[in-house]
């Protein structure tokens, strides 16, 4: 009897585990982080934590860059709440690799709002965008060490990290020196990031994108609006295009989406989603991008938008 018993635990534990796919749930217990740096610049290493899920025989894994915010000025690649969703994503399977980057605005009197001239940010924007072209190589380079799959790299990013990776994955495709030909990004995930030009996303450069934002972002806007909302004139003035301008391109050139969006919550968003919308970001690496099934999505969190403040749209009208 007890034998029986036993021999049916264990087909229905093998029944659960053929019923769902790696990435789907976590399916490793211990993950290992490991530190590298991917290039030096200005006489500054910048690193790069790598997790990877130990016992895995899969050779070719999907791979999540995740690029911290801070304004360009701070910030760290391995803070707490970063460390356990790096951790978290890869006990789905994923390699992980947390980046630090050049924080260009660090130390400086204008900072990154509406007294940093328009061009200086357009050149933060640049740096991070090499920065983050730079760490894909580092692990496109070592991708047998690493165990990673080249065509299957999903950048992220918080605030600063979401206008870093926003803007380096709307581009087209780039060669890292793989015999099989030039590299896109398999999908991108911001989380209230924005990107100057709408133009770069066209039909060899638009990707399956996640966008989190809430409509009552004060520093990253919603749609289209000033960065920081600066004064037209004023040093700082930059038009930016946020998640839903974004979005309206991507349906125009018919490629996959999701935009989720949170009715009167600020710039909150660059955080919340990595513990709040976990499941939601684990759907989309799956269905977007692992499975290529994507579709075009609209989330609405209800809430009240401050349609006074931000009267250039109201997207939330009950």
């Amino acid at each position: 009897m007890l034998r029986n018993r036993i021999l049916m635990a264990l087909l229905l534990f093998s029944t659960i585990a053929q019923s769902q796919e790696r990435y789907q749930s976590e399916w490793f217990d211990e993950i290992n982080k490991e530190t590298y740096t991917y290039a030096t610049k200005d006489g500054q290493n910048l690193d790069l934590d790598v997790y990877l899920p130990q016992a895995d025989a899969e050779l070719e894994r999907a791979t999540i860059i995740y690029m911290h915010g801070g304004g360009f000025g701070a910030g760290n690649r391995d803070e707490e709440g970063i460390q356990e969703f790096c951790t978290h994503l890869a006990k789905y399977g994923y390699v992980v690799a947390s980046i630090s980057y050049r924080l260009t605005r660090k130390g400086t009197p204008e900072g990154f709002g509406c007294d940093c001239p328009a061009v200086d940010k357009l050149n933060t924007f640049n740096a991070a965008v090499e920065d983050v072209q730079d760490a894909t190589f580092f692990l496109i380079e070592n991708r047998e060490q690493f165990a990673i799959n080249p065509q299957k790299i999903i950048l992220a990013g918080s605030s600063a990290g979401a206008e870093g990776v926003l803007n380096t994955a709307y581009q087209p495709p780039y060669c890292y020196g793989l015999d099989s030909g030039p590299v896109s990004f398999a999908g991108v995930i911001s989380m209230a990031g924005a990107i100057p030009d709408t133009t770069v996303i066209y039909d060899e450069s638009a990707i399956p994108s996640l966008l989190f934002h809430g409509t009552n972002d004060n520093l990253v806007p919603y749609a289209t609006a000033p960065h920081h909302y600066c004064a037209e004139g004023s040093a700082g003035y930059l038009i930016l295009n946020g998640s839903h301008t974004i979005a309206k391109k991507l349906h125009q050139l018919h490629v996959p989406y999701w935009l989720h969006t949170t009715c009167g919550a600020g710039h909150e968003i660059a955080g919340l989603p990595m513990t709040g919308y976990f499941d939601e970001i684990t759907a989309f690496c799956y269905t977007f991008v692992i499975k290529g099934e994507g579709d075009e999505r609209e989330t609405i969190i209800k809430g009240k938008q401050d349609a006074e403040k931000y009267s250039i749209y109201n997207f939330c009208e009950e």
